[in-house]
């Protein structure tokens, strides 16, 4: 059996399937500029990931690594000592170190109001040795002078201490640069796991 069409049946069902292809991109189109929109939310005020490009943070990371970092977890929470951060490289890093690097990442060593200091390879926060329960590489290197923390600001060590160019060199970090606390590896995948 067959269904025979009129000509106006035609003209009708035109419009109707014009009218929806046009829904249909539309809704497209809406779609990927609310993904887009969404994930530009996430990367600016979440989640970040950063590429590891030097071994200061050796055996934590290593070069080549990629990591999360959580910027909501500065934002609402607390920074401890031994947390890994991700912060804007202070101005003197350049001359300091020579590198001319946009963001760093390093351990929490001091915190806000700290004094620090160092003898051979053992540092003493407040007078007492420095509980290190995170794995890193001795000798210590640059020893630490007599620093007290300032309000608001850390000072940061690399994990591989003989190697690293940290506020040894350049001072400590205030809040304000700190990007995000490093919480999970992603690459390579034979090392994913939480840091």
């Amino acid at each position: 059996m067959s269904i025979l069409r009129s000509s106006d049946d035609l003209e009708e069902t035109t419009p109707k399937r014009a009218g929806l292809r046009r829904r249909t991109v539309i809704e497209w189109i809406l779609v990927v500029a609310i993904a887009l929109l969404v994930s530009l939310l996430v990367r600016t005020y979440a989640f970040q990931t950063f590429y590891i490009p030097s071994g200061s943070m050796e055996p934590t990371l290593q070069i080549g690594d990629r990591i999360v970092v959580s910027k909501l977890s500065v934002e609402f929470g607390t920074i401890h000592r031994g947390d890994v951060l991700v912060f804007k490289a202070p101005a003197r890093v350049l001359s300091a170190c020579g590198d001319d690097v946009a963001d760093l990442v390093k351990r929490v060593i001091g915190l806000p109001g700290d004094h620090l200091t160092s003898k051979g390879n053992t540092i003493f926060v407040n007078g007492h040795a420095l509980n290190q329960p995170w794995t890193h590489v001795e000798p210590l290197g640059k020893s630490i002078g007599n620093v007290t923390v300032p309000a608001n600001s850390y000072f940061m060590m690399g994990d591989n201490e003989p190697s690293s160019c940290d506020s040894r060199y350049w001072g400590t970090v205030p809040r304000s640069s700190i990007i995000g606390k490093a919480f999970v590896r992603i690459w390579p995948l034979s090392r994913v796991g939480f840091i």
